[in-house]
């Protein structure tokens, strides 16, 4: 064979290679509306293991954020008494931080005096495999496992239109399309 004809195949083989690993490390689709909830397992602040694996036909949330994150931040106070207020209704809020500091993270929920669960993700593996791209983001999933709405950015989760969205939801015959049909229908 030939020199040229050597090199030929070198580079067939490095891009079929290229190709396979792409196809193979394609992380998948973001999560979309009607999805069911991924079951995944996580860390805790305090180091003990979190597996979610059914949502018990709880309306749950979860919300991806960081310490570093000013809206993040923010939110913070809102959806602390907004989890404390609707948990006796059978909503579970699950925070997940991608902070990479244990300590930053551990002082924050103790200064703020954080009820829900707290998870780390300091890869950031399972906000890629959701799909987020910005934080904080909030995923609602309805008493049947399935992706409700998505909400990207902070929100204020004692605004009455957050409330009666998620009331319905737990009531749900009545459900609405999203928080943002909420705000439109004038609720």
């Amino acid at each position: 064979m030939s020199k040229s004809l050597w090199i030929m195949c070198g580079m067939v083989a490095v891009l079929a290679g290229v190709v396979i690993s792409f196809v193979r490390g394609r992380s998948p689709r973001p999560l979309r509306t009607g999805d069911n909830a991924p079951v995944f397992t996580l860390q805790r602040v305090d180091s003990s293991s979190f597996s979610f694996r059914d949502s018990n036909h709880d309306v749950v949330l979860v919300n991806f954020w960081a310490t570093w994150c000013p809206p993040c931040v923010e939110e913070t106070p809102s959806l602390e008494k907004f989890a404390q207020r609707m948990k006796p209704l059978g909503v579970r809020v699950i925070g997940v931080s991608v902070d990479q500091n244990r300590a930053a993270l551990q002082k924050f929920v103790a200064d703020y005096h954080l009820t829900y669960s707290i998870l780390r993700d300091p890869n950031q593996g399972l906000a890629a495999r959701f799909g987020t791209y910005k934080f904080p983001e909030t995923y609602i999933f309805g008493r049947n496992g399935r992706l409700v709405d998505k909400i990207i950015g902070a929100a204020d989760w004692e605004d009455p239109r957050m409330t009666w969205f998620i009331d319905a939801l737990v009531d749900w015959k009545t459900a609405p399309a999203s928080p943002k049909a909420a705000a439109a229908s004038g609720y």
